[in-house]
Formats: structure tokens, C-alpha cells, sequence
């Protein structure tokens, strides 16, 4: 009996029907694609915190996802208030500072510059220059750019307001996902099963672990770095610490570190005279800066039991790979396909016989 020719029209067709219906639909979906992203992993990483609220909320869901709600935008409102209150607090030192910026006379380089390696002739040549131009001579030279700066700064305003409606649709997202969580994980687990089986479930499983580790060492390393750096200009008495606390916190989320801030702060605290001072903000200013390699590793393995060293170079990868939002994507991807990887291997392998068998 023969067997009935495929019809390879039909199947080319078929095939090419269903790629252009999914790019048409990536296409419709592309300006929600980021804002699904980044609720997917805020639902995931916060959803312990939800059912914590909702225990204590007499079981009722819709109080519960109206508090994570009203979180996720004190999350936005908060550091925005924050910085808008110091500068407008602060907005008469600033223009005092800025007056005796521009009557600032630099004094010519040591002579040390001159003697470092590689960059110490052009260092000291440069520095000679603004010397000898003075403030008046820098502000000459920087005018001819000032009108570039600004068409910039008009051009990026477009772009804010979409980051804005974006995260008030990243908002509604998360919203929507914390009201039927549990509906969209049971879809999630049986897309896994039918696409990989029992493999493909773990894996939807995995990932969502990944997502809760890296969100928990990420998220609590910087908080705790961004608090410690702020307590520590506290103390010495830097301008404008709280500001200077969110930019940290910003950074450190960003994987920057709070270095860039902190640094500069020890330089200023040393050249305005406070020796003392300054040799405890460096102090301080260390630790703030290395705690991170002790304090991620431990909370990321107590949210996902990964090899750190894949999770890491998830995190620095993503990150390059596809922006901010790559700290959650990169471990979550390196982490299915190590997952993968490791369950073919073990499928493959042949059971040892075992002592005494013929």
C-alpha cells in the first residue's frame, strides 16, 4: 500500500503563513514587549511579598495587588520627589557654588603629574592649559557646544515621555499579572509540558527561580550599598547626601557600583581641608564598594541553586547584550540552557552496571 504524497505547496505555505502571523503579532505587540518584560520580572521576584500582604489583608486579593501597586509607583515617585526637594531645597547654595566655581583660579600641576606613566606629559600638558586659560577661558570653550547640549536635552525629552508611558504600562502589567498569577504560572507550566515534557516544565520552573535569585542579590545588594554610602556622606557632612543616595542606588541597580560617587566625595572632602574626615569617608567608601562581593553571592543562591559564576556572567552579559533589562534576561536565559544542556546529557548517558552483575 503506498503512502499519500506530502503536498509541499501546502506545507511552504502553511510554514510561511505562520511566520508572517507571528511577525505580525510581534509586530502589533512590540511597543508592549518591554513593559511585559519588565512586569514579568517584578511579578516573579515580588510575589512572595504579595502573599505576604495578602495574608494580612483578610485574604483579599484586590487589596493586596492595589498595595504592590502603589509600591511599584512609590518606587518611581519617591526618588524623583527626593531629588526634586534636595535641589529646591539646596537651589541657593547651588548658585553660590557655582559663583565661586567661576572665580576659581587652578593652580598649575605638581610636578608628580608629570612623572606618571604613559599619560603623565599629557596630563601635565593639559593641566597646564586650564591653568593658564583660566575659568573664563573653559567657559569659552565649552559655549560653542552649549547649543548642542541643549537641542540634545529637547530631543531626549520625547524619548522620556515614552519611558514614562511605558512604565505606567509596565505598571498596569504587573497589575493585571498579580490579579491571576497563579492562572498565568499553571499556563506557563503546561506550555513547558507540552513543548519538552517533564524537562520543559522544570525549565519554566527554573526560570522563574532565576528571575526571584537575581532580583533578590541585585535588588537588596544595592539597596544596602546605596544605604551604607549615603549613611556614610551623612556623617561627614557631603552636600546634598540624600541626591547623591539615589544616583548610588541608581548605579549600583545598574551594576555601576556606588564608586562613582563615593570617590568623588572622598576627593572633595580631602580638598577642602578635612584630612580626617576624608581618611574615614575612603574608609567607609571600601567597604561600600567591595560588600557586594560577599553579599550578592550569598542571596542569590538562597533564591535560585545555580553555579554563581553562570549567574554572574548572566548579569554582566545580559547587561551588555540588551541594556538594564539584561540583568534579569541574561541569568534567565544562561540559566535554561544550562538546564537543558545538563538534562540531555544526563538522558544520554547509560547506567553503569554495577558490582557482581555478569
Amino acid at each position: 500500500m503506498t503512502e499519500p504524497r506530502a503536498d509541499l505547496t501546502r506545507t511552504t505555505l502553511g510554514v510561511l503563513f505562520i511566520g508572517v502571523l507571528i511577525v505580525a503579532t510581534l509586530w502589533v505587540l512590540r511597543p508592549f514587549i518591554a513593559p511585559t518584560i519588565w512586569a514579568t520580572m517584578i511579578v516573579v521576584s515580588t510575589w512572595p511579598l504579595l502573599k505576604w500582604v495578602e495574608a494580612r489583608l483578610w485574604r483579599r486579593r484586590s487589596l493586596a495587588v492595589l498595595v504592590m501597586t502603589l509600591l511599584i509607583l512609590m518606587l518611581l515617585v519617591l526618588p524623583l520627589m527626593l531629588a526634586i526637594t534636595t535641589i529646591v531645597r539646596h537651589v541657593d547654595e547651588i548658585v553660590a557654588q557655582a559663583a565661586i566655581l567661576s572665580g576659581y583660579v587652578l593652580s598649575p600641576p605638581p610636578p608628580w603629574v608629570a612623572k606618571l606613566p604613559l599619560i603623565g606629559e599629557r596630563a601635565a600638558a593639559w593641566w597646564t592649559e586650564a591653568a593658564a586659560a583660566g575659568s573664563s577661558g573653559l567657559i569659552a570653550r565649552v559655549m560653542p557646544y552649549a547649543d548642542d547640549i541643549a537641542k540634545w536635552f529637547v530631543s531626549q525629552a520625547g524619548s522620556l515621555g515614552l519611558v514614562f508611558v511605558q512604565f505606567l504600562l509596565m505598571v498596569v502589567m504587573a497589575a493585571i499579572m498579580y490579579a491571576g498569577g497563579e492562572s498565568a504560572a499553571r499556563a506557563l507550566r503546561r506550555f513547558g509540558r507540552r513543548l519538552a515534557g517533564v524537562h520543559g516544565e522544570n525549565v519554566v520552573t527554573l526560570a522563574g527561580e532565576a528571575i526571584r535569585g537575581v532580583a533578590l542579590g541585585v535588588g537588596v545588594t544595592a539597596v544596602l550599598q546605596a544605604g551604607f554610602g549615603g549613611i556614610g556622606l551623612a556623617i561627614v557632612g557631603v552636600p546634598f547626601a540624600g541626591l547623591l543616595t539615589a544616583v548610588m542606588l541608581l548605579l549600583c541597580i545598574a551594576q555601576l557600583g556606588p564608586s562613582l560617587v563615593l570617590f568623588p566625595a572622598v576627593a572633595w572632602v580631602y580638598w577642602s581641608g578635612d584630612t580626617g574626615w576624608g581618611t574615614f569617608l575612603l574608609v567607609w567608601t571600601l567597604i561600600a564598594v567591595t560588600m557586594d562581593n560577599f553579599v550578592r553571592p550569598a542571596l542569590i543562591r538562597l533564591g535560585a541553586d545555580l553555579p554563581l559564576l553562570l549567574i554572574f556572567g548572566g548579569v554582566i552579559g545580559g547587561v551588555l547584550a540588551f541594556g538594564l533589562i539584561g540583568i534579569f534576561v541574561g541569568p534567565v536565559v544562561l540559566a535554561v540552557a544550562y538546564t537543558l544542556l545538563g538534562a540531555w546529557i544526563d538522558a544520554g548517558e547509560e547506567p553503569s552496571p554495577q558490582a557482581g552483575d555478569g
